[in-house]
């Protein structure tokens, strides 16, 4: 695979700082069950990297010390880590929000048929893939089979009361782009979801998520075995937006990878840029019962137009519907 970190490190991309701290974002491993072409994570089924229950114990406190408001859970399948459940119901106890990054599949996989109930049962929201409508793109964008596999997900989920209003279940569907474009107006798309899902598979959800690919891991790679990477990066360059920049989830989210050190985000994390305090890397994740590191200057590349291109582009959604 080919590494794109030494194409992202020259940028010109303007300084960020970091606000108080909002939302806990924990990656539990990079094991999954599936091996998405799009992954940034570079996940699968072969994978053996899990947080341990040490490093969870950790997660815990910083939540307590900072109130952080939000812990948000994901992998590879964050489910396949085994203290999984343990830490879901030891946050919601204390009134965190959990959300939990779903590919969908992970429900119907053997040991983890009670998987919805208790997510249910906890109140946990739910952050889904499902990168079309179409069974055909979905498929070859995640593997054979997945598309009927994540329907039956979405039509389980409905009928624990996710999705539906009033329920207080919040049930989100993520879009990627299949290619080196950039995502559709998150607003239209979710009209089409809607309206397809609705009327051919009677499935309802709470909102959908666009998110812009980034030029790294198995998709960065692929844009290099095409000769693509230089043009991709052009377009998300040329699409700049200024305004967005306020809105980045780098300014009110911490990453914390599988052993328990900091990152300025999700991508920084895979592209093993670590987040720097007081000229210090690999900051571990144990700092924050001491410090809030707000104010701490954000690590940046040129992947970080991809979320200031167009309309923005975050683990919450486009910046520009957020705004």
């Amino acid at each position: 695979m080919h590494n794109t970190f030494p194409l992202l490190q020259k940028t010109d991309f303007p300084a960020l700082r970091r606000r108080a701290l909002q939302t806990l974002q924990v990656n539990l491993g990079y094991r999954c069950n599936q091996s998405c072409v799009h992954c940034h994570v570079a996940a699968g089924p072969h994978r053996t990297e899990t947080m341990s229950r040490e490093v969870i114990d950790t997660v815990l406190a910083v939540l307590a010390k900072h109130r952080v408001g939000t812990l948000d859970l994901t992998g590879g399948a964050p489910e396949l880590n085994p203290n999984f459940r343990w830490l879901v119901a030891q946050a919601r106890a204390v009134g965190v929000h959990v959300i939990d990054r779903c590919n969908l599949t992970i429900l119907e996989v053997a040991g983890h048929e009670t998987l919805a109930d208790f997510l249910a049962g906890q109140g946990v929201e739910i952050v889904a893939s499902l990168p079309c409508y179409s069974m055909e793109n979905v498929d070859k964008q995640r593997g054979d089979g997945v598309f009927e596999s994540s329907l039956r997900g979405l039509r389980r989920l409905n009928a624990l009361g996710y999705g539906m209003p009033g329920s207080g279940l919040s049930l989100s569907l993520v879009y990627n782009p299949q290619g080196p474009v950039l995502p559709p107006p998150q607003q239209t798309l979710e009209a089409d979801y809607r309206r397809i899902l609705g009327e051919q598979f009677g499935i309802v959800f709470t909102r959908l998520i666009t998110i812009t690919n980034m030029p790294i891991q198995r998709f960065g790679s692929t844009l290099v075995s095409r000769g693509e990477f230089a043009s991709y990066m052009a377009l998300l360059k040329q699409s700049y937006q200024a305004v967005n920049l306020d809105g980045v989830m780098c300014r009110e989210l911490i990453s914390v990878d599988w052993q328990g050190y900091l990152h300025d985000c999700d991508f920084n994390q895979m592209l093993g840029i670590a987040l720097v305090q007081d000229g210090r890397h690999r900051v571990p994740l144990s700092i924050l019962l001491d410090e809030s590191l707000e104010g701490n200057p954000i690590q940046v590349g040129e992947h970080c137009y991809g979320c200031t291109a167009g309309q923005g582009s975050s683990c919450s959604g486009a910046l520009a519907a957020a705004g």
